[in-house]
Protein backbone atom coordinates (compact mmCIF):
# COMPACT_ATOMS: atom_id res chain seq x y z
CA UNK A 1 0.00 0.00 0.00
CA UNK A 2 2.64 2.51 0.82
CA UNK A 3 4.60 1.22 -2.34
CA UNK A 4 1.24 2.66 -4.22
CA UNK A 5 1.75 5.68 -6.91
CA UNK A 6 -0.92 7.84 -8.80
CA UNK A 7 0.05 8.93 -12.20
CA UNK A 8 -0.95 12.48 -13.70
CA UNK A 9 -0.93 12.80 -16.99
CA UNK A 10 -1.07 16.42 -17.97
CA UNK A 11 -2.17 16.63 -22.19
CA UNK A 12 -0.97 20.42 -23.36
CA UNK A 13 -2.40 20.44 -26.56
CA UNK A 14 -3.72 17.53 -29.25
CA UNK A 15 -0.54 18.08 -30.51
CA UNK A 16 1.73 18.11 -28.03
CA UNK A 17 2.98 14.93 -26.12
CA UNK A 18 1.30 13.62 -23.14
CA UNK A 19 3.51 14.43 -20.07
CA UNK A 20 2.94 11.53 -17.08
CA UNK A 21 3.85 12.35 -13.77
CA UNK A 22 4.22 9.78 -10.81
CA UNK A 23 3.05 10.60 -7.62
CA UNK A 24 3.85 8.22 -4.22
CA UNK A 25 0.50 7.42 -2.34
CA UNK A 26 2.34 9.21 0.92
CA UNK A 27 3.09 12.50 -0.81
CA UNK A 28 -0.19 12.98 -1.51
CA UNK A 29 -1.34 12.16 1.74
CA UNK A 30 1.45 14.86 3.12
CA UNK A 31 0.21 16.88 0.50
CA UNK A 32 -3.35 16.82 1.83
CA UNK A 33 -2.00 16.97 5.30
CA UNK A 34 -0.29 20.22 4.79
CA UNK A 35 -2.70 22.22 3.06
CA UNK A 36 -5.38 21.04 5.29
CA UNK A 37 -3.39 22.28 8.01
CA UNK A 38 -2.64 25.90 5.81
CA UNK A 39 -6.14 26.14 5.34
CA UNK A 40 -6.90 26.05 9.75
CA UNK A 41 -4.54 28.11 10.00
CA UNK A 42 -5.48 30.52 6.91
CA UNK A 43 -8.98 30.68 9.10
CA UNK A 44 -7.37 30.90 12.48
CA UNK A 45 -5.56 34.13 11.13
CA UNK A 46 -9.13 35.27 9.69
CA UNK A 47 -11.04 34.80 13.05
CA UNK A 48 -8.35 36.43 15.00
CA UNK A 49 -7.92 39.48 12.58
CA UNK A 50 -11.93 39.95 12.98
CA UNK A 51 -11.44 39.83 16.72
CA UNK A 52 -8.84 42.39 16.56
CA UNK A 53 -11.02 45.01 14.18
CA UNK A 54 -13.89 44.22 16.77
CA UNK A 55 -11.81 44.88 19.79
CA UNK A 56 -10.96 47.86 18.02
CA UNK A 57 -14.28 49.10 17.35
CA UNK A 58 -14.88 48.48 21.06
CA UNK A 59 -12.02 50.55 22.39
CA UNK A 60 -12.54 53.63 19.69
CA UNK A 61 -16.43 53.54 21.26
CA UNK A 62 -15.02 53.27 24.88
CA UNK A 63 -12.96 55.84 24.01
CA UNK A 64 -15.75 58.13 23.07
CA UNK A 65 -17.71 57.29 25.53
CA UNK A 66 -14.51 58.04 27.83
CA UNK A 67 -14.20 61.38 26.33
CA UNK A 68 -18.41 62.06 26.70
CA UNK A 69 -17.89 60.82 30.49
CA UNK A 70 -15.07 63.47 31.60
CA UNK A 71 -17.28 66.45 29.57
CA UNK A 72 -19.99 65.11 31.81
CA UNK A 73 -17.83 65.25 34.95
CA UNK A 74 -16.44 68.29 33.97
CA UNK A 75 -20.05 69.90 34.02
CA UNK A 76 -21.31 68.03 36.74
CA UNK A 77 -18.26 69.78 38.75
CA UNK A 78 -18.71 73.23 37.38
CA UNK A 79 -22.70 72.70 38.87
CA UNK A 80 -21.62 71.40 42.15
CA UNK A 81 -19.10 74.59 42.45
CA UNK A 82 -22.07 77.02 41.44
CA UNK A 83 -24.33 75.06 44.15
CA UNK A 84 -21.63 75.13 46.59
CA UNK A 85 -21.54 79.34 46.07
CA UNK A 86 -24.99 79.76 46.22
CA UNK A 87 -25.20 77.97 49.30
CA UNK A 88 -22.63 79.88 50.30
CA UNK A 89 -24.69 83.21 49.51
CA UNK A 90 -27.48 81.91 51.00
CA UNK A 91 -26.15 80.88 54.35
CA UNK A 92 -24.17 84.86 54.62
CA UNK A 93 -28.33 85.82 53.55
CA UNK A 94 -29.19 83.80 56.63
CA UNK A 95 -26.66 84.77 59.04
CA UNK A 96 -27.15 88.48 57.84
CA UNK A 97 -31.31 88.38 58.26
CA UNK A 98 -30.53 86.47 62.08
CA UNK A 99 -28.03 90.11 62.74
CA UNK A 100 -30.33 92.22 61.46
CA UNK A 101 -33.45 90.99 63.54
CA UNK A 102 -31.50 90.42 66.50
CA UNK A 103 -33.05 86.56 66.60
CA UNK A 104 -31.76 85.91 70.36
CA UNK A 105 -34.37 85.16 71.54
CA UNK A 106 -33.93 82.11 74.09
CA UNK A 107 -38.05 81.72 74.50
CA UNK A 108 -38.25 80.97 70.66
CA UNK A 109 -34.65 78.78 70.63
CA UNK A 110 -33.56 80.86 68.20
CA UNK A 111 -29.71 82.15 67.85
CA UNK A 112 -27.61 84.34 65.28
CA UNK A 113 -25.48 81.93 63.06
CA UNK A 114 -26.66 78.91 61.73
CA UNK A 115 -28.74 75.90 62.96
CA UNK A 116 -28.17 72.32 64.00
CA UNK A 117 -25.78 70.58 62.62
CA UNK A 118 -21.79 71.52 61.46
CA UNK A 119 -21.28 72.59 57.97
CA UNK A 120 -18.02 71.06 56.58
CA UNK A 121 -15.20 73.89 56.47
CA UNK A 122 -14.64 74.92 52.75
CA UNK A 123 -10.93 74.39 52.93
CA UNK A 124 -11.24 70.89 53.76
CA UNK A 125 -13.01 69.56 50.62
CA UNK A 126 -14.00 65.56 50.98
CA UNK A 127 -11.55 63.72 48.81
CA UNK A 128 -11.73 64.14 45.52
CA UNK A 129 -14.34 67.46 46.48
CA UNK A 130 -14.85 70.02 43.78
CA UNK A 131 -12.40 69.37 40.91
CA UNK A 132 -11.37 65.99 42.09
CA UNK A 133 -11.86 62.18 40.57
CA UNK A 134 -15.13 61.16 40.12
CA UNK A 135 -15.60 58.82 43.19
CA UNK A 136 -15.46 62.06 45.73
CA UNK A 137 -18.55 63.64 44.21
CA UNK A 138 -20.64 61.38 46.25
CA UNK A 139 -19.32 62.49 49.22
CA UNK A 140 -19.38 66.44 48.24
CA UNK A 141 -23.21 65.71 46.90
CA UNK A 142 -23.89 63.97 50.55
CA UNK A 143 -22.58 67.39 51.83
CA UNK A 144 -24.08 69.67 49.73
CA UNK A 145 -27.66 68.16 50.13
CA UNK A 146 -26.86 68.33 53.89
CA UNK A 147 -26.17 71.73 54.04
CA UNK A 148 -29.09 72.76 51.67
CA UNK A 149 -31.61 70.69 53.70
CA UNK A 150 -29.59 73.23 57.27
CA UNK A 151 -30.42 75.68 55.08
CA UNK A 152 -33.92 75.12 54.30
CA UNK A 153 -34.69 74.40 58.13
CA UNK A 154 -32.54 77.86 58.75
CA UNK A 155 -35.22 79.77 56.15
CA UNK A 156 -38.60 78.12 57.21
CA UNK A 157 -37.18 79.39 60.79
CA UNK A 158 -36.95 82.93 59.57
CA UNK A 159 -40.56 83.10 57.81
CA UNK A 160 -42.28 81.81 60.81
CA UNK A 161 -40.08 84.27 62.63
CA UNK A 162 -40.82 86.72 60.17
CA UNK A 163 -44.27 86.59 60.00
CA UNK A 164 -44.30 87.29 63.75
CA UNK A 165 -42.41 90.13 63.38
CA UNK A 166 -43.81 92.47 60.58
CA UNK A 167 -43.94 95.60 62.20
CA UNK A 168 -40.55 94.84 63.87
CA UNK A 169 -39.29 94.28 59.78
CA UNK A 170 -40.45 97.10 58.66
CA UNK A 171 -38.75 99.72 61.30
CA UNK A 172 -35.51 97.75 61.36
CA UNK A 173 -33.24 99.19 59.02
CA UNK A 174 -32.57 96.96 55.75
CA UNK A 175 -31.46 99.61 52.48
CA UNK A 176 -28.77 101.61 51.65
CA UNK A 177 -30.03 105.03 53.03
CA UNK A 178 -28.55 106.70 49.82
CA UNK A 179 -25.89 105.60 46.79
CA UNK A 180 -22.31 106.40 46.09
CA UNK A 181 -19.09 106.15 47.26
CA UNK A 182 -18.40 104.44 50.82
CA UNK A 183 -15.51 106.85 52.10
CA UNK A 184 -15.13 106.27 55.92
CA UNK A 185 -16.61 102.85 57.47
CA UNK A 186 -17.99 102.54 61.16
CA UNK A 187 -14.96 102.20 63.44
CA UNK A 188 -11.94 103.71 64.50
CA UNK A 189 -10.35 106.09 61.92
CA UNK A 190 -7.86 108.98 61.58
CA UNK A 191 -10.22 112.76 62.21
CA UNK A 192 -9.19 114.43 58.99
CA UNK A 193 -9.29 117.72 61.15
CA UNK A 194 -7.37 116.84 64.40
CA UNK A 195 -5.36 113.84 62.79
CA UNK A 196 -6.23 112.27 65.74
CA UNK A 197 -7.35 108.38 66.07
CA UNK A 198 -10.75 108.72 66.77
CA UNK A 199 -13.93 106.61 66.91
CA UNK A 200 -16.07 106.88 63.62
CA UNK A 201 -19.64 105.90 64.72
CA UNK A 202 -21.13 105.55 61.35
CA UNK A 203 -20.61 105.83 57.69
CA UNK A 204 -19.61 108.63 55.16
CA UNK A 205 -20.95 108.02 52.05
CA UNK A 206 -20.68 110.84 49.18
CA UNK A 207 -22.24 111.81 45.92
CA UNK A 208 -23.17 115.04 44.65
CA UNK A 209 -25.09 117.31 46.50
CA UNK A 210 -28.66 117.05 46.60
CA UNK A 211 -28.46 113.10 46.14
CA UNK A 212 -32.09 112.07 47.57
CA UNK A 213 -31.82 110.57 50.89
CA UNK A 214 -34.10 107.61 51.75
CA UNK A 215 -35.27 106.44 54.77
CA UNK A 216 -33.87 102.76 55.48
CA UNK A 217 -37.47 101.57 56.89
CA UNK A 218 -40.56 103.06 58.64
CA UNK A 219 -39.74 105.56 61.17
CA UNK A 220 -41.04 108.71 62.71
CA UNK A 221 -39.10 111.99 62.72
CA UNK A 222 -37.67 112.74 65.87
CA UNK A 223 -35.20 115.49 65.33
CA UNK A 224 -34.58 117.81 62.29
CA UNK A 225 -32.31 120.42 63.08
CA UNK A 226 -28.71 121.60 63.05
CA UNK A 227 -25.53 120.22 65.27
CA UNK A 228 -22.38 121.40 65.79
CA UNK A 229 -19.90 119.55 63.75
CA UNK A 230 -23.06 117.76 61.38
CA UNK A 231 -24.15 120.25 60.00
CA UNK A 232 -28.14 120.45 59.23
CA UNK A 233 -29.02 116.56 60.75
CA UNK A 234 -32.15 114.38 60.60
CA UNK A 235 -33.11 111.46 63.33
CA UNK A 236 -35.33 108.65 62.72
CA UNK A 237 -36.98 106.90 65.63
CA UNK A 238 -37.92 103.50 63.89
CA UNK A 239 -39.16 101.62 67.63
CA UNK A 240 -37.91 99.06 69.14
CA UNK A 241 -34.89 100.81 71.02
CA UNK A 242 -33.56 101.85 67.09
CA UNK A 243 -32.96 105.36 65.63
CA UNK A 244 -31.02 106.71 62.74
CA UNK A 245 -28.81 109.85 62.51
CA UNK A 246 -28.16 111.49 59.15
CA UNK A 247 -25.77 114.29 59.14
CA UNK A 248 -24.01 117.03 56.59
CA UNK A 249 -27.51 117.46 54.74
CA UNK A 250 -28.00 119.97 52.09
CA UNK A 251 -31.99 120.09 52.69
CA UNK A 252 -34.32 118.14 55.09
CA UNK A 253 -37.41 117.07 53.51
CA UNK A 254 -39.55 115.98 56.38
CA UNK A 255 -41.16 117.67 59.42
CA UNK A 256 -40.89 117.10 63.01
CA UNK A 257 -43.24 114.46 64.02
CA UNK A 258 -43.94 113.16 60.90
CA UNK A 259 -44.19 109.09 60.45
CA UNK A 260 -41.96 107.98 56.84
CA UNK A 261 -41.29 105.13 55.08
CA UNK A 262 -38.74 102.67 53.63
CA UNK A 263 -37.71 103.72 50.40
CA UNK A 264 -39.45 107.97 51.19
CA UNK A 265 -37.26 110.16 50.41
CA UNK A 266 -36.23 112.45 53.63
CA UNK A 267 -33.21 114.62 52.64
CA UNK A 268 -30.79 115.38 50.38
CA UNK A 269 -26.14 115.21 50.29
CA UNK A 270 -24.94 117.68 51.44
CA UNK A 271 -22.37 119.75 52.90
CA UNK A 272 -23.14 121.09 55.81
CA UNK A 273 -21.00 121.20 58.98
CA UNK A 274 -17.51 120.35 59.30
CA UNK A 275 -17.23 118.50 56.45
CA UNK A 276 -14.29 117.39 53.84
CA UNK A 277 -17.01 117.35 50.72
CA UNK A 278 -20.46 116.52 49.86
CA UNK A 279 -21.54 113.17 51.76
CA UNK A 280 -23.93 111.75 54.04
CA UNK A 281 -23.28 110.76 57.52
CA UNK A 282 -25.07 107.69 58.60
CA UNK A 283 -25.35 106.39 61.95
CA UNK A 284 -27.51 103.48 63.35
CA UNK A 285 -27.89 103.54 67.76
CA UNK A 286 -29.62 100.52 68.96
CA UNK A 287 -30.65 101.43 72.82
CA UNK A 288 -28.34 104.64 72.13
CA UNK A 289 -25.34 102.80 71.41
CA UNK A 290 -23.86 103.18 67.57
CA UNK A 291 -23.98 100.02 65.93
CA UNK A 292 -21.98 99.40 62.45
CA UNK A 293 -24.65 99.93 59.18
CA UNK A 294 -23.32 97.52 57.71
CA UNK A 295 -25.24 95.13 59.52
CA UNK A 296 -28.35 96.58 58.69
CA UNK A 297 -27.67 96.35 54.91
CA UNK A 298 -29.27 93.51 52.85
CA UNK A 299 -27.08 93.30 49.82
Amino acid sequence: MSNRTFTLMVIPDRDSHIRRYRVATRWLVRGGVAAGLLLLGMIGAGIHYASVLDRLAENRLLRDENTQLKAQLHLVQEKLAHIDETLDRVERFDQKLRAITALNDPERGLAIGPLEGTAQPKDEEPAGGIGGPAEGLDDRLDSLVEEAARNERSLAELHRYFEDQRSLLASTPSIWPTRGWVTSDFGVRVDPYTAERVMHRGMDIANRPGTPVVAPADGTVVFAGTESGYGKVLVLDHGYGIKTRYGHLSEIAVRLGERVQRGQRIAGVGNTGRSTGPHLHYEVRVNGLPENPRKFLLE
